[in-house]
């Protein structure tokens, strides 16, 4: 007879879950593995919201297998550890973001590069290496591999700072990787909520001048006087569109659906890149004039490897970069998509799960 998910396990969980297409949430028991030797258990504490997580309950993507536990902006305290484990003790605090596992031998991995790893492993709907599915953070308790493990520092709030392993990590790395992260460079943002209101206080903290471009006017005076946004443009506005072009070095863009990239490929100087971090469910138009005349760079980044994202955890420590979040009960969640849904966010939820979940 099959294992259900309450049984293949020998710890006991429970969190919420999807479990058709509706997306819509209900209490959900299933099973963590023992904590192995080099294994850290800890206590959830509170789990960021991202736009994935709602494209993937509704199965947007195409491989959704119900019932799904979503949650990859994980932070808790530590519990248990492992008889190997090197970096942990019960009691740190710590996180988990979208990776619990990669083969730890290809090129990518042996250069701290896990998030390109083929046989990654994502820390919710996934298969793990015994062949049972991933649960994420949605949820009371969390087993990970120690080197999955996020230490967390003592001046970092664990709530607001529970969307840096997703939505932080998610423009830091693309900042630095394409050289971004120079004081005195043009950089723009595109789109304004849980991604780009992060990645405007990232590229401030490297000392760049920033850019924030979106369909909404509305949104110009949070951008500024709130972000510290250096200047606003409105990307339907072609006077404005006129004036700023070729004065960007580069563009960091979050929109997670269709929109144009003309646009946005002309504000960029000679050299430039144009870097996608979004998930548009359809295909987007790519028009080449602006590539071959300017020699720019269209190109993609998800999140980060391990070593980065601990880089990232550190500087924003030390440089007080913290999203924005709206904090909220975990029987809140469904209603809380719904908003996602419609951008009606400042800017990133979080899920206070140690005082909120109930497993009854």
């Amino acid at each position: 007879m099959a294992k259900t998910p309450e049984t293949e396990h020998p710890v006991k969980a429970f969190g919420w879950a999807a479990r058709d297409i509706s997306g819509t949430f209900s209490l959900f028991n299933f099973s963590r593995r023992a904590t192995g030797e080099r294994d850290v258990q800890f206590k959830v504490l509170y789990c960021g919201i991202c736009h994935s997580d709602l494209h993937m309950i509704k199965n947007e993507f195409g491989f959704t297998q119900y019932p799904v536990v979503p949650g990859h902006e994980i932070v808790g305290v530590v519990t248990e550890v492992g008889t190997k484990v090197e970096k942990f003790k019960i009691g740190d605090k710590v996180g988990v973001g979208c990776l619990v596992g990669s083969c730890r031998q290809c090129d990518q991995c042996t250069n701290d590069l896990e998030n390109y790893c083929p046989k990654q492993i994502i820390c919710f709907n996934y298969s793990y290496y015994d062949g049972t599915n991933t649960y994420g953070g949605f949820s009371d308790i969390m087993v990970a591999d120690e080197h999955f493990v996020i230490r967390w520092p003592e001046n970092l709030p664990l709530d607001v700072g529970a969307p840096l392993l997703c939505a932080g990590i998610t423009m830091y790395s693309p900042l630095r990787y394409f050289g971004l992260d120079k004081p005195g460079l043009n950089v723009g943002i595109v789109g304004l909520g849980g991604l780009g209101h992060v990645g405007v206080k990232f590229a401030k903290a490297f000392g760049a001048k920033v850019t924030v471009i979106s369909t909404s006017i509305s949104k110009k005076k949070e951008a500024i006087e709130h972000l510290g946004a250096d200047k606003f443009l409105v990307s339907s506005d072609p006077e404005q569109l006129q004036d700023a072009a070729s004065t960007l070095d580069g563009i960091i863009d979050t929109v997670s659906a269709a929109h144009p990239l003309a646009p946005l490929l002309c504000l960029l100087k000679p050299h430039g890149k144009l870097v996608l971090v979004g998930f548009p469910v359809e295909p987007l138009e790519m028009p080449v004039f602006p590539l071959l005349s300017g020699r720019k760079a269209v190109v993609g980044s998800v999140f980060g490897g391990i070593k980065e994202t601990q880089e990232m955890i550190d500087f924003a420590a030390k440089h007080n970069v913290l999203p924005d979040v709206e904090v909220i009960p975990m029987d809140y969640v469904n209603k809380a998509m719904e908003r996602l849904l419609k951008s009606d966010v400042k800017y990133r939820f979080v899920i206070d799960i140690a005082n909120s979940l109930k497993s009854e």
